[in-house]
C-alpha cells in the first residue's frame, strides 16, 4: 500500500500538483483522481472542465443523552443533578465546588451538623422531611456537601484508622465522592438509634425512606448486597438527588443501583 501512494504522490508532483490533490481534498486518492489529466509536451488540449469539489458535510457528533435512559441529562458533567460518581467515575475536575448550596437550617429543616445541599436537592429534600413529618416521622440531615478538602481529611483518617483496603469499603476518595456534588445526604432520626449504622434500615424512618425516597427524587444509593456494583458497603441512610423523573423509573424498572440503570459498569474498586 505504501509503495503505491508513494508513486502515485510521484506522479502528482511531476504534474504540479504536489501532496496537495493527494491529502489535501476529500477522499483522499479518488480526490486526486479528478484532478485534469496531465498530457504530454506538445499535445494541444482544451480548457480542462474545472470538475465541482463536493462540499464537506459535518458529520453530526452523536450526544450523550441520545443514549442515556429517562430522565438523565448528563452523566459526566458535575453541575448535572444526574452525574455520576463512583470508585471508576471520578468528578472532573476533582476538585468541583457546587456554586448554588443552600444551608439546610436556613430552609427550616433539622441538620445537626449543619450541612448544606446544592439548591434543587435542597428543596426537595424539604419536601421529604414535611412529607415523613406529617406521618410523625422527624429527620435529620446529617451529612451532605463535603468539600474536596474535607473528603480529603476523612478519607485520611478512615486510612490511619483501619487501613486503606478497609477504607476503601466505606469511605470515598476525595474526587469520588457523591457527597462532594452536593447531591447526597446522610439522613438520620433524633427519635430512633442506629444513625449511620446499617441498624437504620430497620427503624421506622429508615424503612420510610426506604419505602417513599423516590417520590421525592431520591434514590438509596448504596443498597444492601450491591457491594460489588456500587463499590460500598450498604449505607440505608443515603440518599442521593437525581430528580423525580429518574428515581421514579428505577423505582417502577425494578433498578436497584444507578450503574444499572444507566447502563454503566458496575465499580468495585479504584482503577488504581
Amino acid at each position: 500500500m505504501w509503495i503505491a501512494v508513494g508513486a502515485v504522490a510521484a506522479l502528482l508532483i511531476a504534474a504540479g500538483c504536489g501532496y496537495v490533490a493527494l491529502f489535501g481534498l476529500p477522499g483522499g486518492l479518488a480526490a486526486a483522481s479528478e484532478a485534469p489529466t496531465a498530457t504530454a509536451p506538445g499535445t494541444p488540449t482544451g480548457t480542462p472542465t474545472p470538475t465541482s469539489t463536493p462540499t464537506p458535510t459535518e458529520t453530526p457528533t452523536p450526544t450523550a443523552t441520545s443514549t442515556l435512559p429517562a430522565g438523565v441529562t448528563d452523566i459526566t458533567d458535575p453541575d448535572s443533578v444526574t452525574v455520576l460518581v463512583n470508585k471508576l467515575t471520578p468528578l472532573q475536575p476533582q476538585d468541583y465546588a457546587p456554586s448554588d448550596l443552600v444551608r439546610l437550617a436556613d430552609i427550616g429543616l433539622l441538620s445537626s451538623n449543619d450541612h448544606s445541599l446544592r439548591a434543587p436537592a435542597a428543596d426537595a429534600l424539604k419536601v421529604l422531611f414535611a412529607a415523613a413529618a406529617a406521618e410523625g416521622i422527624t429527620l435529620d440531615g446529617q451529612s451532605g456537601y463535603r468539600s474536596y478538602e474535607t473528603q480529603t481529611s476523612l478519607y485520611n483518617g478512615y486510612v490511619a484508622d483501619m487501613g486503606q483496603a478497609a477504607a476503601d469499603a466505606t469511605s470515598a476518595r476525595p474526587g469520588y465522592s457523591e457527597h462532594q456534588t452536593g447531591l447526597a445526604i446522610d439522613i438520620s432520626s433524633p427519635d430512633e438509634p442506629c444513625a449511620l449504622e446499617g441498624c437504620f434500615s430497620g427503624t421506622r424512618a429508615g424503612q420510610w425512606l426506604a419505602a417513599h425516597a423516590w417520590e421525592y427524587g431520591f434514590i438509596l444509593r448504596f443498597g444492601d448486597g450491591q457491594t460489588g456494583v456500587t463499590g460500598y458497603e450498604f449505607e440505608p441512610w443515603h440518599f442521593r438527588y437525581v430528580g423525580v423523573e429518574v428515581s421514579t423509573a428505577m423505582h417502577d424498572g425494578g433498578f436497584v443501583t444507578y450503574e444499572e440503570y444507566l447502563g454503566a459498569p458496575a465499580a468495585p474498586d479504584y482503577a488504581s
